[in-house]
């Protein structure tokens, strides 16, 4: 099958078209017969070296892909060969097949195209384990994500305006921030020229604030918080180091919490997913929440689809046509 690899260590032209063998199921898993496949800041990450696979898991990257199953693994049960599904992966989806527990797979939802569905998983998955499971946002709450135009906002933004909350978001430009608005945010500050923490101040603080940019931004979203707010981290754009006065998180009754998502294990991605298909899947199916897309390349145009992401002028989601 045709994959892509990471040669070396380096920058998107790194990423080069191979051969590699089609996998063969373990058990528990299928193998899905790639349609499309999201790019994902954390292959960036490993490409460049920074982020390595868990253990037992492919060299290759992409984390999502949707497509059909072709083949099934002992103890495979509620899927079979034909169905369609998009899947959250531990690596590897950067090719024409692609080995997944079965309990990490979703039905492709009505109405939606594979190419829509490939840019589902890494994202519903982050932000339903980070958002409403481990931050436990509300209805009626005051929530701020960064990074409002990206993958994560997108979805984010979405999600938690769906289940009542009231939703601020940052960005890098205006275009962005009317995206953002558009997409249910009652607010956007663009923060090349607005203070995001006097906007959340005046508005009474946030709730819950999820970030991605971590280094400088750890003690002004502290600053951001209202009384008993929750910091919710999931990447460290900015570095992963800050000096914080924990006078104010024990004043205030702050909470800082965080997770990633790849190194959790099998049981806790299927419950994610068991959530996602209660609680989300209908969401999508009725069409009050769907994926933003962006731009489309080749599978043998990874490189472009990296340097895409990594100027950062996209809004939404990028997808890899496989097959």
């Amino acid at each position: 099958m045709k994959a892509i690899e990471i040669s070396k260590p380096g920058g998107p032209d790194v990423l080069t078209l191979t051969e590699r063998p089609v996998p063969e199921p373990a058990y528990d898993q299928v193998v899905i017969k790639v349609a499309y496949a999201g790019v994902n800041r954390p292959d960036a990450l490993q490409r460049a070296g920074l982020y390595n696979p868990p253990k037992g898991a492919s060299d290759l990257p992409g984390l999502e892909a949707a497509g059909e199953v072709i083949s099934c693994g002992a103890g495979v049960t509620g899927l079979r060969v034909g169905d369609q599904v998009c899947a959250l992966l531990p690596g590897g989806g950067y090719a024409e097949y692609v080995a997944t527990p079965a309990a990490h797979c979703l039905p492709v939802p009505d109405g939606l195209t594979l190419r829509q569905a490939a840019c589902l998983p890494e994202t519903f998955f982050t932000v339903w384990s980070n958002v409403f499971m481990r931050g436990g946002l509300q209805a009626g709450q005051r929530f701020l994500v960064h990074g409002g135009s990206s993958g994560i906002g997108t979805t984010a933004i979405q999600l938690a305006k769906a289940f009542g909350a009231r939703v601020f978001a940052t960005a890098g430009s205006d275009e962005k921030c009317a995206a953002c608005v558009g997409l249910g945010a009652e607010g956007a500050f663009n923060y090349r020229k607005d203070d995001f923490v006097e906007k959340m101040q005046t508005l009474g603080g946030a709730d819950l604030i999820l970030d991605m940019v971590g280094g400088p931004y750890i003690q002004r979203n502290l600053k951001a918080l209202a009384d008993d707010g929750k910091l919710v981290q999931i990447a460290f754009l900015q570095g992963p180091k800050a000096e914080l006065n924990l006078v104010q998180l024990m004043t205030r009754r702050l909470t800082i919490t965080g997770s990633t998502l790849r190194p959790q294990s099998d049981l806790a991605k299927a419950r994610i997913a068991d959530q996602l298909r209660a609680h989300v899947w209908p969401l999508l199916v009725a069409g009050k929440v769907a994926p933003v897309m962006d731009q489309e390349f080749a599978l043998a145009d990874a490189a472009a689809a990296h340097a895409r992401m990594e100027s950062s002028a996209h809004i939404g989601k990028i997808v890899l046509k496989v097959s």
